[in-house]
């Protein structure tokens, strides 16, 4: 049993990681700001089956407000999994700042924090954004990053860099997850899927962004939580990057074929041009995931679709 700290539990990503750790034995304290991008209500339906259980609690804090962190945080802990992120690479272009002060300010914060109480784990959620536009596909963590091209990206390897520094100066394990376009259960209102999904159900135009032929590395959640999990217990290093995904893009009007498929139902597609600060193909190589984590994805997206068409069907939050 560890003593584990998950920022952004409440949200998507993290939510999914608590129920996984919950269900190992774990103890675990989120802390969420319950962020108003989408309605905080749907954040709080996420944990509110855990907040009877006695191995939970929940800290409604900010992380870009050191002070809220040693008020609400007074206890002992293994591990950070740090997750909470202003999200959305589009908005990111018209307001870097925000993107500065919570992804790379925030976990600045969180790591001082982690060193001042000597918690020698720290994992970060980082993202596939960060290797821009380059061919050299599929991505390994080895990739150079030279073609960033949204602040959101820069947000993140930012805060990969701090991580690298810190585990170099304090002797912390710090291991960077680069997660590559998540979905499933909970999912924000925004994201590609739930948003195609709620589109094609309804009958409204699904807008393409381009053509529809770029590429998305579709990850299910139960996927990306398991990684996480497992970096638990890594330990054979102080400071790693490694590539979770599916190993296996999906073109985007394929994936619209996926849902009417699934749903059962026919799509009207709105074609209009590509957005600031997308990229054309994501796709990544996860071997070092597979070797040093144990990582294999188990969900495909043929599987995942259904899995979530079974959990939306489910009224399950």
């Amino acid at each position: 049993m560890k003593r584990i700290i998950v920022t952004g539990g409440a949200g998507f990503i993290g939510s999914n990681i608590v129920d996984a750790l919950l269900e190992k034995g774990h103890h675990v304290t989120v802390i969420d700001n319950l962020d108003h991008f989408y309605d905080p209500e749907i954040k709080r339906k996420h944990i509110e089956e855990h907040l009877s259980d006695p191995a939970f609690r929940f800290c409604h804090a900010d992380i870009t407000d050191p002070a809220a962190l040693e008020a609400h945080l007074t206890g002992g802990y293994d591990a950070i999994l740090h997750l909470a992120a202003r999200v959305g690479v589009r908005e990111s272009v018209i307001n870097p700042a925000i993107y500065n002060k919570v992804n790379t300010e925030g976990t600045l914060n969180l790591l001082n924090f982690a060193r001042r109480k000597n918690i020698r784990q720290f994992v970060l959620a980082s993202s596939s954004s960060v290797y821009g536009v380059n061919p050299s596909i599929p991505w390994s963590e080895e990739t150079e990053i030279d073609s960033i091209i949204s602040p959101y990206a820069v947000s993140k390897r930012a805060a990969e860099l701090y991580g690298m520094t810190f585990s170099r100066l304090y002797q912390m394990r710090v291991m960077v997850l680069r997660l590559f376009t998540v979905y499933g259960p909970r999912q924000r209102p925004d994201l590609a899927v739930n948003k195609f999904v709620n589109e094609v159900t309804t009958k409204r135009a699904v807008r393409i962004f381009g053509t529809g032929d770029s590429k998305r590395d579709y990850t299910y959640v139960t996927d990306v939580a398991g990684a996480f999990v497992s970096a638990l217990d890594y330990t054979a290093s102080d400071f790693e990057i490694f590539n979770i995904g599916h190993s296996t893009p999906v073109a985007l009007l394929d994936l619209i074929r996926k849902i009417e498929e699934t749903f059962g139902c026919s799509a009207t597609l709105e074609f209009t041009g590509m957005q600031t600060g997308d990229v054309p193909v994501t796709f990544a190589n996860i071997s070092k995931a597979t070797k040093y984590l144990g990582y294999h994805p188990k969900v495909d997206i043929d599987q995942g679709l259904k899995l979530y068409r079974e959990w939306l069907e489910g009224g399950e939050t």
